[in-house]
């Protein structure tokens, strides 16, 4: 797979009828490597690993209603009491991250009121903290690690 804008990692992989799966932690499954799962996998290691969010707060590629319609997220991190600190959405290397983008996380930030959200695409990275009173977000060099989550950046 591509070489991504993360730090090296190593993953269980394997090959089944030509196609290759990769095992993903959180839904402790092997899953089809698509480009889009390569990305969202990375993010699950970099999440774990370099900002120290525990197993047991990420959630990856659930149903979510928005305005009626199902919609699935990719990553969540939850706080402790239930509420969500992180929204990742994950795309392809070779999808640009444009507005659209932003737009997309933004309508399920409408209903899951995360606190940070994350858009990547494996290559470029970015986090954004929300801004519930002024109804916008800030763009953010990263987001908190764990220990750091309750101290403002």
């Amino acid at each position: 797979m591509q070489k991504l804008n993360f730090p090296s990692y190593s993953f269980r992989l394997k090959n089944s009828e030509n196609k290759v799966s990769i095992f993903d932690e959180i839904r402790k499954k092997f899953i089809i490597l698509t480009p889009e799962e390569w990305v969202r996998q990375n993010v699950v290691r970099f999440l774990l690993e370099e900002k120290k969010y525990p197993k047991s707060l990420i959630n990856v590629e659930k149903v979510l209603n928005v305005n009626g319609l199902r919609k699935r997220y990719d990553v969540v991190v939850f706080n402790p009491d239930g509420s969500i600190f992180v929204l990742v959405e994950c795309k392809a290397p070779e999808i640009k991250t444009a507005q659209a983008t932003f737009d997309q996380i933004a309508r399920y930030n409408m209903t899951l009121k995360a606190q940070y959200l994350m858009v990547t695409n494996g290559l470029n990275h970015y986090f954004c903290q929300m801004n519930f009173e002024n109804e916008k977000y800030d763009f953010l060099r990263e987001l908190p690690d764990y220990e750091l989550k309750n101290t403002p950046i």
